[in-house]
């Protein structure tokens, strides 16, 4: 499998892995990702190159954004003033559910981060998702607190405010990487 930069031609196939991720969360009683996510929005950090696929052949498998950039209202000063990498909408599509992708993709993510010299791999999961809180702590994550309040986005109750956070440390995750290399952090 192979990792690389998602293009603006992959915008519909991202939103559709969205939808598909939601329509399954919901069968297992979330309301995790309920709302489209503004197209905009995904079209924005794919510009940006923060947006990744894993490719198997013509088949994408999954994808994840991989952010230097914090969410607003998240994480502290002083934990802002550490560098870090910040993972969004990791989503793996139903058809390779089950084979460890996403926690190879974590993998990658925290080799990345550790090849642009972050000490952290961080992210916020949803806040009433125990099944995804657990799923991280398996994958290494240590929960440092939940953030309820002061949604970016309308200012009410903030739904993925479950934050986590593990070292950024070289990783044999198996993926060809045709992401180009890191950009240092600096904080």
């Amino acid at each position: 499998m192979i990792v690389t930069p998602a293009t603006p031609e992959d915008l519909p196939l991202l939103l559709a892995f969205r939808e598909e991720a939601a329509s399954w969360l919901s069968q297992l009683g979330s309301d995790q990702w309920r709302r489209p996510y503004p197209a905009d929005r995904l079209l924005t950090t794919i510009e940006a190159g923060s947006v990744f696929m894993v490719r198997d052949g013509e088949t994408t498998a999954a994808t994840i954004t991989l952010t230097p950039e914090a969410e607003e209202g998240l994480w502290s000063e002083e934990e802002l003033s550490e560098p870090s990498m910040f993972v969004n909408k990791l989503t793996v599509s139903r058809r390779y559910a089950g084979q460890n992708l996403g926690g190879r993709l974590l993998d990658w993510a925290g080799d990345r981060a550790f090849r642009s010299s972050a000490k952290w791999v961080r992210l916020d999961a949803w806040t009433t998702n125990d099944a995804l809180q657990r799923y991280y702590l398996r994958q290494g994550f240590e929960h440092v607190r939940t953030v309820l309040e002061g949604s970016a986005v309308n200012g009410g109750p903030r739904v993925s405010g479950w934050l986590a956070q593990r070292a950024a440390a070289p990783a044999d995750h198996s993926f060809v990487d045709r992401a180009p290399a890191p950009t240092p952090i600096a904080r």
